[in-house]
C-alpha cells in the first residue's frame, strides 16, 4: 500500500482520483493548492504525488521544482487538461516522473502508480529552466517531447533518426535550447551538403597558410560551438576517412585544425540521419565504433502519417505564421489534409500551407486550395494508401469534439459553444461517435484513443 498525495484545485477531480486510488488499495491524501501540498510534504514523506499543472497561486511547475529540491523527493506525475510541448518538456526537465493529459482513467491511473512508486529511487534530479517548444499533441509527439526534457541537461550524444522532413533539426535545437548549454552557441552542419575535402576544414578549422587559399585562421565548427552544441546533420553521408578523424575528436575531446595545434573543446554532439546506420555499418560504409559513440542515446522521430492528431494543429500553426493576416482552415480542407499520406512529412505540410496561403485569396483555406495534393496522388507522387474522405471527416469531427470537451472540462454546453454548434447537435455527434464515456470521471476516453484508432488506414 502506498500513500499518494493528490494536488489539484478541482475538488471533484481530487475526490474522484482519491476514490479510485482507495479502490486500488492505496492511501490517498489531498491538497487544494501548492502551498497546502508543500506543507503536507514537510510533515512526513509520501510515496508519490499527482500534481495539477494549472492552479491559482503557485502553479504546478513551481510546486514541482520545490518538491524536487527536497532532500528525498517523492516521484511526481504531472496532470494537465491542456498538454503542450512546452509544459511537457519543462515538467520532464524539472524531474517529473511522467506528464499525462486529463482525464485519466482507472486503468491508466493504476498503471501510473505501479510504475511510479517502485521507481522512486531513480527519479531524475532537478533541472533548469527551458526555452523552445514543438508543435504536436499526439502520443508519438508527446513521447518525443518527454525525451527532450530528460535529455536536455545531459551531455550524452544523441543520434536523431527519422525520414526526411520529420523535424530532426527542430528536435536538436529544442534539446539545446531547453538545456544548460542554451546560452552558448548551437552550430549546425549538413554533412551531405559540403564536399568531403572542405568538410574537414569546416569542422576542425585550419591555420593560416595550411593550404592554398587559407589566408587566415579558421576556428571551425567544433571550436565555434565550444561550450554549446554541435549538430551534425546527415551524418550518414560523411566520408569514411573523415569518420575516423571525427571519432578521435569525440574520444579525446581535442580538435586539431588543419595545419595547426591541438585545442581542447567542450562541445555536446547531436547528430541526425535519414539513413539506416545499422545497415550502413553492415555494408562497411559507416564505422561501427563511431555509430556507438554518436548514438549513446538514440531518438527516433515518427513520420507525419503516424501523427494523425498533429496534422491539423501543425497546419493551423503554419497558416498563423506564414500568412498575413493569419488564415483559417476549413473543415473540408482539414479532412483532405488528414487523408493525405505526407511522404515529405512536416516539411511537405509546411510547404503545402505556404502555397495555399500565398495563392488563395480568401481568409479561409478550403479543400479547393489544396487540389494540388490530390493531383500529386493521381500523378503517383503520393505513395500513401488510398484515401477515405468521409472517414477523414469523421476522424476530424471526433478529434475536434473530444478536444473541445476536454478543454471545457467536459461541460457540454461550453464545448458546444467552443465548437460553434447547437448543444443538441453536439449530443447527437457524441452518441454517433461513442464519445459519451468521455464525460465519466472514472473511465474517460483519452483524446488519442479517438484521434488515432488502430483500425484507421489512410
Amino acid at each position: 500500500m502506498s500513500t499518494i498525495l493528490i494536488v489539484d484545485d478541482d475538488q471533484d477531480l481530487r475526490e474522484s482520483l482519491a476514490e479510485v486510488l482507495a479502490d486500488l488499495g492505496h492511501t490517498p491524501e489531498m491538497a487544494g493548492d501548492g502551498a497546502q501540498a508543500l506543507a503536507r510534504l514537510a510533515r512526513s514523506p509520501v510515496d508519490g504525488v499527482l500534481l495539477d499543472l494549472r492552479m491559482p497561486g503557485m502553479d504546478g511547475l513551481a510546486v514541482l521544482a520545490r518538491i524536487r529540491a527536497m532532500p528525498s523527493p517523492p516521484p511526481v506525475a504531472v496532470l494537465t487538461a491542456v498538454p503542450t510541448a512546452s509544459n511537457t518538456i519543462e515538467a520532464m526537465r524539472l524531474g517529473a516522473f511522467d506528464h499525462l493529459a486529463k482525464p485519466i482513467g482507472r486503468a491508466e491511473l493504476a498503471s501510473l502508480v505501479a510504475r511510479m512508486v517502485p521507481a522512486r529511487a531513480s527519479v531524475a534530479a532537478p533541472v533548469q529552466e527551458a526555452g523552445a517548444s514543438l508543435v504536436g499533441s499526439s502520443q508519438a509527439m508527446r513521447a518525443v517531447q518527454k525525451a527532450i526534457g530528460m535529455l536536455a541537461d545531459s551531455d550524452a550524444s544523441v543520434l536523431i533518426t527519422g525520414e526526411t522532413g520529420t523535424g530532426k533539426e527542430v528536435v536538436a535545437r529544442a534539446i539545446h535550447q531547453h538545456g544548460r548549454r542554451a546560452r552558448a552557441a548551437f552550430v549546425a552542419i549538413n554533412c551531405a551538403a559540403i564536399p568531403a575535402d572542405l568538410l574537414e576544414s569546416q569542422l576542425f578549422g585550419h591555420a593560416r597558410g595550411a593550404f592554398t587559399g587559407a589566408v587566415s585562421d579558421s576556428l571551425g565548427s567544433f571550436r565555434a560551438a565550444d561550450g554549446g552544441t554541435l549538430f551534425l546533420d546527415e551524418i550518414g553521408d560523411m566520408a569514411k576517412a573523415l569518420q575516423a578523424k571525427l571519432l578521435r575528436v569525440l574520444q579525446e575531446r581535442v580538435v586539431t585544425p588543419v595545419g595547426g595545434k591541438p585545442v581542447p573543446i567542450d562541445v555536446r554532439i547531436l547528430s541526425a540521419t535519414h539513413r539506416d546506420l545499422t545497415a550502413e555499418v553492415t555494408a562497411g560504409r559507416f564505422r561501427e565504433d563511431l555509430y556507438w559513440r554518436l548514438g549513446v542515446v538514440p531518438l527516433a522521430l515518427p513520420p507525419l502519417r503516424e501523427r494523425l492528431a498533429d496534422i491539423v494543429e501543425l497546419a493551423e500553426h503554419f497558416l498563423a505564421i506564414l500568412a498575413t493576416p493569419p488564415k483559417r482552415l476549413s473543415a473540408d480542407a482539414a479532412a483532405l489534409l488528414m487523408a493525405h499520406g505526407w511522404p515529405g512529412n512536416v516539411r511537405e505540410l509546411r510547404n503545402a500551407m505556404e502555397r495555399a496561403a500565398t495563392l488563395g485569396r480568401s481568409a479561409v483555406v478550403a479543400a479547393a486550395d489544396l487540389a494540388f495534393l490530390q493531383a500529386g496522388r493521381s500523378a503517383g507522387v503520393d505513395e500513401a494508401p488510398g484515401t477515405d474522405l468521409p472517414g477523414a471527416v469523421e476522424r476530424l469531427e471526433r478529434a475536434m469534439i473530444t478536444r473541445a470537451l476536454r478543454e471545457a472540462g467536459f461541460v457540454r454546453a461550453e464545448a458546444a459553444r467552443r465548437l460553434g454548434i447547437h448543444r443538441q447537435l453536439l449530443h447527437e455527434k457524441m452518441r454517433r461517435y461513442g464519445i459519451e464515456a468521455s464525460c465519466k470521471a472514472t473511465e474517460p476516453v483519452r483524446i488519442s484513443d479517438v484521434e488515432e484508432p488502430s483500425n484507421v488506414k489512410l
